[in-house]
């Protein structure tokens, strides 16, 4: 399973010659990210907001045998049950013996059942900014109940302030938090040849650097 890393919370995730994209935002909605201009045989979004719905900038395409599995785990995007910002959905995504999850704008803590639900993954896409989600110690809490193989944090402004939202914290915020991390310098992960540090992090590809 390949993992592509478009932008903010937008993946693309490939596998038997079959893609999904998760959360395409529609253009000039994030700093520093340029359109989104995919392909992809199906197209899932956590929630409802310009930044994570942008379905209309991925073209559709058809053809061969889907290998995915997706079932969703329904959950809020703030931590006053959605009163603030709606609700959030957490997807989980599997194929080609791999299982991994796309967090979404999770704004709360997991229940119980929820937690069960997510143990065992290969790779667990998380938010790790504050602000409109978790915050980078409660992505690191999160990390440390469901133990994945491996993260990509997401939803993060870089350092230099090149892209992502300026009310929105740093990758370093959490990866000061984990044991295990690695810079890649790359915006793509194969995840039959991942590394073998926990933390991932990817450059955005369509970060204008």
């Amino acid at each position: 399973m390949k993992i592509t890393w478009i932008g903010h919370s937008c993946f693309k995730i490939e596998e038997g010659g079959c893609s999904i994209v998760t959360d395409p935002y529609d253009d000039n909605y994030v700093p520093g990210l340029g359109p989104v201009r995919e392909s992809a045989n199906e197209v899932l979004c956590s929630h409802q907001h310009g930044d994570h719905n942008a379905k209309h900038r991925v073209t559709m395409i058809s053809g061969g045998a889907n290998p995915f599995k997706v079932t969703k785990i329904e959950t809020y995007h703030d931590p006053k049950k959605g009163a603030l910002r709606g609700l959030n959905t957490i997807y989980v995504i599997s194929a080609g013996g791999k299982r991994i999850a796309h967090f979404g704008d999770l704004g709360c803590e997991l229940e119980k059942e929820q937690l069960e639900q997510l143990q065992g993954l290969d790779l667990a896409m998380i938010p790790v900014g504050g602000y409109y989600t978790i915050d980078a110690a409660q992505a690191a809490e999160l990390v440390a109940k469901i133990g994945p193989r491996h993260v990509i944090p997401m939803h993060f402004r870089a350092e230099n302030g090149k892209f992502g939202f300026p009310v929105i914290g740093t990758v370093k915020e959490f990866t000061d938090k984990m044991e295990s991390v690695i810079y890649t310098g790359s915006s793509k992960l194969d995840l039959d040849r991942a590394p073998e540090e926990q933390v991932v992090v990817l450059i955005p590809q369509n970060a204008k650097l």
